[in-house]
């Protein structure tokens, strides 16, 4: 989430987020994925001390009061969606340059109601970054990096469509490239965001904690 400021287009990225919450994973041409790695030496103590830092350090967040006094914001709050992200910018900021694992970019939220229960957290890295770039955040043996790629944002008049059935645009959308954005008097992004992973540090498993499955499959959600 490589903002250059608080006040980007937020009318245009709730649009996005709502064509993402639809369905995460489509893992067609809209999702690009680093590939999972054979295990090194020191990936699983590393992944370990990562979700050993984090899960004190957001302990307190379970209070979703908390969280909002500390600088983490609803991202998109006029989404209805079960799984909420609230995002710190000046964490999203720091995460360009450095990696803290007690400083995710964003907290996540399972909402039922009014209810707020954080099941989990989101770490970025810029979008310049290569795979082995991440791999020393995250070591990609473990858990799989993520990025949104491809989207065409529809006309003004037309964003309803992308969440039909068989829309031509957002993330579940037939368009694909520039050409055929362009073509549809659309705007073309190749990335969205920037690199993104999720962990759920509450989880009794290592498995569970970095589910690629379940960061991809959560339903009506993004990044």
């Amino acid at each position: 989430m490589e903002q250059s400021t608080e006040s980007a287009n937020q009318d245009e990225l709730d649009h996005t987020m709502k064509s993402m919450s639809m369905r995460h994973m489509d893992m067609g041409p809209h999702m690009k994925m680093t590939e999972l790695r054979s295990p090194k030496p020191g990936d699983q103590q590393r992944a370990d001390e990562i979700v050993a830092k984090l899960r004190p350090a957001i302990e307190k967040y379970r209070d979703v009061k908390v969280a909002k006094a500390d600088g983490y914001k609803e991202f998109a709050p006029n989404v209805p969606s079960p799984m909420k992200h609230f995002t710190n910018w000046k964490h999203a900021m720091e995460a360009i340059f450095t990696f803290d694992p007690t400083e995710p970019t964003s907290l996540l939220y399972e909402k039922d109601g009014g209810t707020y229960k954080l099941v989990g957290a989101m770490y970025t890295a810029p979008k310049r970054y290569s795979e082995d770039d991440l791999d020393e955040r995250v070591p990609l043996s473990i858990t799989q990096w993520h990025e949104h790629v491809n989207f065409c944002t529809p006309p003004r008049g037309e964003r309803p469509e992308m969440l039909g059935p068989n829309p031509r645009f957002g993330f579940k959308g037939s368009i694909t490239t520039q050409e055929e954005c362009q073509a549809a008097g659309g705007r073309f992004y190749p990335v969205v965001f920037n690199w993104m992973v999720h962990v759920y540090p509450f989880e009794q498993t290592r498995e569970e904690m970095w589910s690629v499955e379940r960061q991809h499959n959560e339903p009506a959600h993004p990044e």
